[in-house]
């Protein structure tokens, strides 16, 4: 049986309480992983291991976190922006992100506030479908 939304919703809250030290009021769909949740580059790695086993699917890295990549290629970015060419590139790779607030200024600095909770639970519903 399908998993619904709400109930991808939360498991991907508990996978986020357990790997981060949450209370379940702070994961919020809204909520960006570093900036509001606390999360650091190490704890990717936990959290992509931790989805895997609480879905049973696979995660390649790349497949969630595919902005490392673009960050080093000159046609992606330039003057710490990305270029148009480098926003298709991610958009491409990224169908489960809301890019809406990002496209008026796509600032590399600001790449991390495009991993939310709700960009995991887009894309957990994607890979269970």
């Amino acid at each position: 049986m399908a998993m619904s939304r709400d109930e991808i919703f939360d498991q991907v809250r508990e996978v986020l309480v357990d790997a981060l030290g949450l209370d379940d009021d702070e994961v919020t769909e809204e909520a960006t992983l570093m900036g509001d949740l606390g999360a650091e580059s190490i704890d990717f790695l936990d959290i992509v291991f931790r989805l895997e086993k609480a879905f049973g699917i696979k995660v390649p890295r790349e497949e969630l976190l595919p902005a490392e990549s673009l960050l080093t290629n000159p046609d992606y970015v330039s003057n710490g922006k990305l270029t148009d060419k480098g926003l298709a590139e991610l958009k491409a790779k990224m169908p489960h992100t809301d890019f809406s607030d990002f496209e008026a200024d796509p600032d590399v600095n600001k790449l991390m506030d495009l991993f939310t909770v709700q960009s995991i639970v887009n894309f957990v519903e994607a890979k269970l479908a």
